[in-house]
């Protein structure tokens, strides 16, 4: 499954952990991404969605 919203474009953002002694390690930070049945031009169809655009209605959820 693929770590990108389809509606907005919202993905994997990298950075560092930083521990008590200061030393940087890497690591990411994924999207909360998922895999819903949406209605889009009067055909269902299953897309990768974030939850802020399910939760803000951007997309048309399909029954």
């Amino acid at each position: 499954m693929s770590r990108k919203c389809e509606i907005c474009g919202k993905g994997q953002v990298s950075g560092n952990n930083v521990s008590h002694s200061n030393r940087h390690t890497r690591r990411k930070w994924n999207a909360n991404i998922q895999n819903i049945r949406i209605e889009e031009d009067g055909r269902v169809r299953r897309a990768n969605v974030c939850t802020r655009c399910i939760r803000s209605n951007k997309v048309n959820r399909a029954i």
